[in-house]
């Protein structure tokens, strides 16, 4: 038999190893020793930390707690703000007269005219709108057209007389009563290529005109001389079957269009027709985030357009831009025997309004929202 010796052995680790015959746990010297220690630290701590307190400087410690309570009251007040209340359409527009006259031009009251109806609470609607489409997609570019809901009424009332969109006012797009033909190259370059096709479809609705009533699917404009009519295939947004039926080549040139305004309420396509002896009345469109394209069908003498004090000529097969939210009017003064003046109208995009813009104000104002 082998004796070892066991002085360098714990005892406290014997303690543990060999548990009394009563099966009582026992604490063991090192874990009390540990939790000896984490007591006296925890003391430590809390001494340093109320000396640290008391050695702070009074003046401090009040200023910290005033900006807390400024931060709450902050976060509070912010959480119950209510939107501002928005300027309505009504408040943007001169008032009207017994006969619906405004800004020199005669409105037709409809119910479904965007320009003309004056709702109460549209710029709230609007606002609603944008961020109803922020929330399915995001607010990623849409800086311009939040901005321009909300100072709506500031930048339609500041806006200088010659330009004055009634219905919506996009900033910082550039500017100017004419565009050159570069700014949607691709769609004048198509429209001019098809004037033919158009002017045959346009001559053959003309013969309907024989008869004394006003053909099927003609509009008559107000105008204070003269006669002044449309014929939509697109209207405010939305396709007219009916006359699409009748011109089916130009309807679906209109497909083929890289920038028409097709699906909001600010989108049209139509002829448009002025006889002998019609003076439009000045009057503004009614935003400036389209640019209004007129394609030549015929174009007497006499006739002439004018948009922010500049006149323009139309011409046979060529395409004339412009940006109808400026002071605008057009006339026919040439004789009876030169026939009427006849242009294919179509709205497309400003060419500054980005593509994510566009998105979003297809949205915002689609027809019927």
């Amino acid at each position: 038999m082998v004796w070892v010796p066991l002085g360098h052995l714990r005892t406290h680790r014997l303690t543990v190893q060999r548990p009394s015959n009563n099966h009582c746990p026992k604490m063991s010297v090192a874990w009390l020793l540990d939790w000896s220690w984490s007591l006296d630290g925890l003391r430590d701590c809390i001494a340093t930390g109320i000396q640290s307190v008391r050695d702070c400087d009074t003046t401090a410690l009040t200023t910290v707690a005033c900006l807390l309570v400024l931060f709450v009251w902050y976060c509070y007040h912010v959480g119950r703000e209510q939107p501002r209340p928005y300027v309505t359409v009504n408040s943007l527009m001169q008032s009207a007269d017994v006969n619906g006259l405004q800004n020199g031009y005669v409105y037709c009251q409809s119910p479904e005219c965007v320009r003309c109806t004056h709702n109460d609470g549209l710029n709230q609607k609007l606002y609603h709108n944008l961020q109803e489409y922020a929330k399915r997609y995001s607010w990623s570019g849409m800086g311009r057209i939040h901005k321009g809901i909300r100072e709506q009424g500031r930048y339609l009332n500041s806006r200088p007389s010659i330009q004055k969109p009634e219905v919506f006012f996009l900033p910082d797009l550039p500017t100017t009563p004419y565009f050159s033909r570069d700014a949607q190259k691709h769609d004048v370059e198509l429209l001019e290529r098809n004037f033919q096709t158009i002017l045959c479809e346009f001559e053959t609705l003309y013969k309907a005109f024989s008869n004394c009533s006003l053909p099927q699917g003609w509009k008559m404009n107000s105008t204070p001389s003269g006669e002044w009519f449309t014929f939509y295939l697109v209207n405010q947004g939305v396709c007219v079957p009916r006359n699409c039926r009748k011109c089916p080549r130009t309807y679906r040139l209109l497909g083929s269009l890289r920038t028409c305004i097709g699906n909001n309420v600010f989108g049209n396509a139509c002829i448009s027709v002025l006889s002998p002896g019609t003076v439009i009345t000045e009057h503004y469109g009614p935003t400036n985030i389209r640019i209004r394209c007129h394609l030549g069908l015929k174009t007497p003498s006499g006739c002439e357009l004018v948009v922010g004090g500049e006149p323009q000529c139309w011409a046979e097969g060529r395409c004339l831009l412009f940006d109808d939210s400026f002071l605008h009017t057009a006339f026919h003064e040439g004789s009876a025997e030169e026939g009427p003046r006849v242009v294919f109208m179509v709205d497309l995009w400003h060419p500054n309004v980005a593509a994510a813009e566009r998105q979003a104000l297809d949205f915002i104002f689609a027809p019927g929202r």
